[in-house]
């Protein structure tokens, strides 16, 4: 069933963001997404929260990373 595949394959990158939320390594949270939102299935609120999570974490850190390159010039 096609179906299934998707589904465990959804639900196994959903526990990875999650997995990698605890564990504060963003970048595989964002990697980990990105294949939920590559399944061509509408994204769960919470799926959607994990998602914005994980950019806002990354983006966060390169934005801390800049100010600091930024403020040494």
């Amino acid at each position: 069933n096609p179906d299934s595949s998707v589904m465990s394959e959804r639900e196994d990158n959903v526990y990875k963001a999650k997995l990698a939320e605890q564990a504060e390594r963003y970048d595989e949270m964002v990697e980990a997404m990105k294949k939920v939102a590559s399944l061509d299935v509408e994204l769960t609120v919470e799926e959607r929260n994990l998602l914005s999570v994980a950019y806002k974490n990354v983006i966060g850190a390169r934005r801390a990373s800049w100010r600091i390159i930024s403020s040494i010039e």
